[in-house]
């Protein structure tokens, strides 16, 4: 999948191949997914662009608050076959016309207090005074369809506030996968999948161990080749 991104900006990491690889590990129990999917701040477009990728049967949608990558993730469409409705706005102001059956989210997720970039862009994309973790949630619940799925990942450090809303707006988390950097690390990323009304009991997959050896595990090489992207710089 060839993905252009911005040379000077926000580009997408580590944590959205991962999330991809959490989200297909899950889906696999489900015959036949089709339905609405959403991508929720999707930056030049690639997780929505991969989880489509290998679900045909899926309708993409985007939403994007920033302009530059509104139009690097329709131009990414394009360049991959993919078929896709873009909703220019912040998530929290949109008034979406219809349901999803699932949404999916890298969402920014640093704490607002936390020294910041001077570059817009990238303050947009990584603090989440520009999405509030419950405006965030509660959103999300809103626009899902009754046992929709959601898929995001977070800093592991606010779990407990993330359990606390999820269960809050009736989102039940059915698999949570904790990602660490090294075996002997803590946890720096939480992937979590949700399911609105949901009462299915919570499933917590093996740990990802990022590195071993100042090397990528194993596992983390089979998801890179499996996402299988490429990127592209260019100035917007």
């Amino acid at each position: 999948m060839i993905l252009y991104q911005p040379s000077k900006g926000y580009c997408y990491n580590s944590d959205t191949h991962f999330l991809y690889s959490f989200i297909i590990k899950n889906l696999e129990k489900f015959k036949n997914i089709h339905g609405e999917l959403l991508d929720i701040g999707s930056g030049s477009g690639i997780l929505g662009l991969l989880v489509a990728r290998d679900n045909e049967k899926l309708k993409l949608n985007q939403c994007e608050i920033q302009n530059s990558f509104q139009q690097l993730s329709q131009i990414n469409a394009r360049c991959n076959n993919l078929d896709t409705k873009m909703y220019k706005d912040s998530f929290i102001d949109i008034e979406f016309e219809k349901h999803f059956d699932i949404c999916i989210s890298n969402p920014p997720f640093y704490h607002s207090n936390v020294i910041k970039s001077e570059n817009e862009n990238l303050k947009i994309a990584r603090y989440n005074d520009s999405m509030p973790l419950e405006d965030f949630i509660k959103k999300t619940s809103k626009i899902l369809k009754s046992n929709g799925k959601f898929f995001f990942c977070y800093d592991v450090k606010q779990l407990s506030e993330i359990i606390r809303l999820l269960a809050f707006y009736k989102l039940n988390i059915e698999s949570l996968q904790f990602v660490h950097p090294k075996k002997d690390k803590e946890a720096s990323l939480v992937l979590v999948y949700t399911r609105k009304n949901s009462k299915s009991l919570l499933k917590v997959l093996e740990p990802l161990i990022v590195f071993e050896n100042e090397n990528f595990t194993k596992e983390v090489l089979d998801i890179y080749t499996k996402s299988s992207t490429h990127s592209i710089k260019v100035e917007i």
